[in-house]
């Protein structure tokens, strides 16, 4: 069973451990700090900005870290995508990693991925779309979000999380099922 929970201060230590592993580095390129991972992740954490941390676990077991947010809510990011391709108002975004190496390969991130996915309908009625850039060298994570059922709509040219990457990234999109549709608009 997958569920998840905001990230708190006291889950940093984890993060940090987590930050460092070579599968999640190579993408995530993060200071892993004790002051570092306080500074990028304690404003979610505390509900001082609008992104959300999630701390997933499978079967109680603490496994991968998801970041959900809006696009309007980070206007700068929006407009770089937004250029490139159709992306409209509310739209949703996540970002995720597998923590634990030994749970790397083993079918978790689509798992996870659908279930953000499914919980974004309820806790976003308005979002039209999640929509999710990831670089075209990490293949791993695009495959997992086409085995989560989100469909290649294009390439964009953005700034890498990894200085040593080029620009080039895909664009995945899942749109809001036309049953979510109608159950948000009957509440």
């Amino acid at each position: 069973m997958i569920t998840w929970r905001r990230m708190a201060e006291a889950d940093f230590v984890l993060l940090r451990q987590w930050l460092a592993q070579p599968h999640v580095a190579r993408w995530w390129q993060h200071d892993t700090s004790a002051e570092a991972v306080a500074r990028d992740f304690g404003p979610a954490a505390r509900g001082e900005e609008p992104s959300e941390d999630f701390l997933v676990l499978a079967e109680g077991v603490p496994v991968a870290l998801v970041q959900r947010c809006r696009f309007d809510d980070y206007p700068d990011y929006g407009a770089e995508l937004g250029h490139q391709i159709e992306l409209p108002d509310a739209a949703v975004t996540i970002d995720y990693l597998i923590g634990d190496p030994a749970r790397v390969g083993q079918g978790l991130g689509p798992r996870i991925i659908r279930a953000i996915v499914a919980a974004t309908w309820t806790d976003y009625p308005d979002a039209p779309a999640v929509i999710v850039p990831v670089h075209t060298a990490n293949r791993a994570s695009w495959r997992a979000l086409e085995k989560a059922g989100l469909r290649r709509i294009g390439t964009a040219d953005l700034t890498p999380d990894n200085p040593d990457d080029d620009r080039a990234h895909y664009v995945y999109r899942i749109d809001r099922p036309v049953d979510a549709a109608s159950d948000a608009a009957q509440d």
